[in-house]
């Protein structure tokens, strides 16, 4: 593609402003571990709430949004209930708070917080650490494959998509080295203005270029709908035949099926908590627990943008494009409908902004997770079994070279992906798979130990492994009872077969984390001593607000959709449903925590 001299301008001023600010916060950085991986957690909970929007605004992912839109109308705003994107709502709800009252900088740590320090905890540390650095991985393999097949559509020199990739992961892998979790955080912040300019930008282009009658006459019937029957019902042999081709290769005919699968899979990987990655260290970072809830309350709002930009550039795909999706010989490739769009919709100026804002939000995405993966190597590894005595400074060079480590184990694995959607799905519903029961279980089970936790995880990764090498990607999501039941079987077993956790463990962690579940055994003990301790938790009104808090965020989403189709009736449902959802929160959930 070839630039003007303002757009080409604009990339490269970005490119050089993100360099110059790792320098600019080195020092800071520079002062401490906790600086370096944390921010000193000392950064305000609506920057933090922003900076974890920003990193998941991410160019794979939206790629991939965009194209799941083109195809299945707003029932494609379910389809993100695969990560499950809910899990933000029941951090904001409690889990966020459980989290940070630890007080921990990794969740390879936090592990101490829950088994304490005899060898089963050892060994479930290490489970987790293992689980980390695998999920680090894949999502640097998930940002290989998005930035080098975008940048090479759109920047102007004749490289290949791993070229591309390497150069940017080069640069965005410099400013992280030198100002950590500061870096991350401030050069996130000034990204996220970019994309949501560029966002407005896209929506005002798409609705300015598509009037209602034009999306009507590319679409089949039931496009706009959100809601389901037990079939798709999207009949796409008359306008698209390409289209019903990769229904049938996603595996999502069957929508309720689908639908089902998502929600139970979503339920209980969002009741484990927060993988260890980006979204777990913001948690830790913020300055109290409050904060860290309403910090993740803060990610569902500050995504709408995000949604701008998706609904913009599928219904310019729809219209402009469909052709050009006719006319490709074998599979057509929907993952470059953004590539498309951007290349023949903006003018000067702004298709260098929008370039730069796209550019940003990998580097935010991968930036957070290349900080993390860090985290783990030194925390966890280094320090605790290398050189536990290391110097600060020692510490910090460390962690340089555990980046630089992170990021060329990435390039590497990346260049053997086969696409966005195979690394998304292996994610999702592969790894998370044994992620699931053993991380339900350590909150609400006492008996669970951590030779339960060891083998619950290692029985879910080598099955996940196990699974991706024999099973098709579009058959993830029905695997994933296998992944979980394998998971649950190794927890328990490895838990009851063993002896459990010692007493005052699980009471410090009952009084300091305060869960709801199966706890009367460790509760009876802690009465004991302290006849006054009450935990404030209760499952059943922590439960109810996170079914009104998945209602909020899902009309967060839909909303910005129907803006950009028109759908002034349904838009306006929408909003009228955040805004008593919203209410409904204020008085249940957020008043509840200023008075914990």
């Amino acid at each position: 593609m070839t630039l003007h001299i303002i757009d080409s301008s604009i990339i490269v001023i970005y490119l050089v402003a993100v360099v110059l600010m790792g320098l600019w916060l080195r020092s800071r950085a520079g002062e401490g571990m906790d600086a370096y991986f944390l921010g000193g957690r000392s950064i305000p909970w609506y920057v933090l709430g922003v900076s974890n929007a920003s990193s998941m605004f991410d160019i794979a992912g939206t790629m991939w949004l965009v194209s799941m839109l083109f195809v299945y109308g707003l029932k494609g705003t379910w389809l993100p209930w695969l990560w499950p994107t809910f899990n933000q709502i029941f951090l904001m709800i409690y889990l966020a708070v459980w989290i940070r009252r630890s007080g921990v900088v990794t969740g390879a740590e936090w592990i101490g917080t829950r088994f304490g320090k005899g060898r089963g905890a050892e060994l479930s540390r290490i489970a987790i650490v293992v689980f980390a650095l695998i999920s680090v991985i894949s999502f640097l393999i998930y940002a290989y494959q998005g930035v080098g097949r975008f940048a090479a559509a759109f920047l102007p020199w004749d490289w290949t998509p791993d070229t591309y990739a390497m150069v940017l992961m080069a640069i965005t892998t410099f400013y992280v080295i030198l100002g950590g979790m500061f870096s991350v955080v401030i050069t996130d912040v000034f990204q996220f203005v970019m994309l949501t300019i560029a966002s407005i930008f896209i929506a005002f282009i798409a609705m300015s270029n598509v009037a209602p009658d034009a999306l009507n006459a590319v679409i089949p019937d039931g496009w706009k709908t959100l809601f389901f029957g037990y079939t798709l019902d999207l009949d796409w042999s008359g306008l698209l035949p390409s289209v019903t081709e990769k229904i049938t290769a996603d595996g999502y005919n069957m929508f309720t099926i689908v639908w089902m699968m998502m929600l139970f899979k979503g339920i209980l990987t969002s009741m484990a908590g927060t993988a260890p990655n980006y979204d777990m260290q913001r948690v830790l970072a913020t300055r109290s627990p409050k904060e860290s809830a309403m910090m993740s309350g803060m990610v569902s709002a500050a995504l709408i943008p995000r949604w701008l930009m998706i609904g913009g550039i599928a219904v310019l795909g729809l219209v402009f494009f469909s052709g050009e999706l006719r006319s490709m010989e074998g599979a057509a490739d929907f993952e470059m409908l953004m590539p498309f769009v951007i290349r023949e919709f903006f003018p000067v100026g702004v298709t260098g902004l929008v370039i730069a804002g796209l550019l940003a939000a990998y580097m935010s995405t991968f930036d957070s997770t290349v900080n993390a993966g860090a985290a783990y190597l030194i925390n966890d590894i280094y320090k605790r079994y290398i050189d536990p005595d290391a110097s600060e400074k020692k510490v910090i060079w460390m962690s340089y070279g555990a980046s630089i480590l992170i990021v060329v184990v990435g390039v590497v694995m990346g260049t053997q992906a086969e696409s966005i959607h195979s690394a998304m799905g292996w994610i999702v519903t592969g790894l998370w798979g044994g992620f699931t029961i053993p991380n339900v279980l350590k909150w609400h089970w006492w008996r669970f130990n951590g030779y339960g936790y060891f083998w619950g995880m290692l029985s879910g990764i080598v099955t996940a492994m196990v699974l991706a090498q024999i099973v098709p990607a579009s058959d993830y999501l029905y695997y994933f009872p296998v992944t979980m039941g394998l998971g649950a079987v190794g927890s328990i077993l490895g838990s009851l077969l063993t002896q459990p956790d010692e007493m005052d463990d699980l009471k410090s962690f009952y009084t300091t984390v305060r869960p709801w579940g199966f706890w009367d055994p460790v509760a009876a003990e802690v009465l004991k001593e302290n006849p006054e301790f009450k935990t404030g938790a209760s499952a059943g009104r922590d439960l109810s607000n996170v079914a009104v808090g998945i209602i909020w965020q899902t009309s967060l989403v839909v909303a910005p959709v129907y803006l950009i189709i028109r759908e002034w009736y349904a838009m306006g449902f929408a909003v009228a449903l955040a805004v008593a959802t919203s209410y409904w929160l204020k008085k249940r959930w957020f008043d509840e925590l200023a008075n914990d």
